[in-house]
C-alpha cells in the first residue's frame, strides 16, 4: 500500500496481491479515521460480495474468482465495537461489461485499486439492531 494524505483526504493506492477491505481498514486503524466516507476504483479478483436476506437475516455470499473491473467502490467508516469498520458496497464487471454489485466482503487487488477516504468529523458508531439482524449506523 502507498499513500498521501492532505488535510481530511487520504489518498491510498492498494496494491497487486493486498486484500482492500483488510488494506483499508488497517490504514484507518493506524491513521485514527474513526468516521469517513470511501471511494474507490481499479481492478480486482477473488471477490466475495454478497446481499442481505431480511427473511433469514443471514447475508447470501458470492465468490467470483477472475479479474474483474472495479467500476464502483462506496461505503463508509463508523465504529464498531470501538475499532474502524469499512461497510462498502461495490460493482464489479467484466470484458463484456456484464455487471455484479453488493455488499462487498473482500477482494483481492489484481491489477490496481485507487481508494480515497475522506475523515468526517463526528462520532458515529455501529450497534446490532435486533430488529433487522445487522449493526446499523447510530448517529450521536
Amino acid at each position: 500500500m502507498k499513500s498521501s494524505q492532505r488535510n481530511q483526504n487520504h489518498i491510498i493506492f492498494v496494491e497487486k496481491g493486498e486484500n482492500v477491505m483488510e488494506t483499508l481498514t488497517e490504514y484507518c486503524v493506524t491513521h485514527g479515521i474513526r468516521n469517513g466516507k470511501v471511494s474507490g476504483i481499479g481492478a480486482v479478483e477473488k471477490i466475495n460480495m454478497g446481499a442481505f436476506d431480511i427473511t433469514s437475516k443471514q447475508y447470501v455470499q458470492s465468490t467470483i474468482l477472475d479479474v474483474r473491473e472495479l467500476v464502483s467502490f462506496q461505503g463508509n467508516v463508523t465504529l464498531k465495537d470501538g475499532q474502524p469498520f469499512i461497510h462498502a458496497h461495490a460493482i464489479v464487471g467484466t470484458h463484456d461489461l456484464d455487471i455484479k454489485g453488493g455488499h462487498m466482503f473482500e477482494c483481492t487487488v489484481a491489477v490496481v485499486g485507487e481508494f480515497i477516504i475522506t475523515e468526517i468529523d463526528t462520532n458515529i458508531s455501529r450497534k446490532i439492531d435486533e430488529t433487522i439482524g445487522l449493526a446499523t449506523m447510530c448517529p450521536q
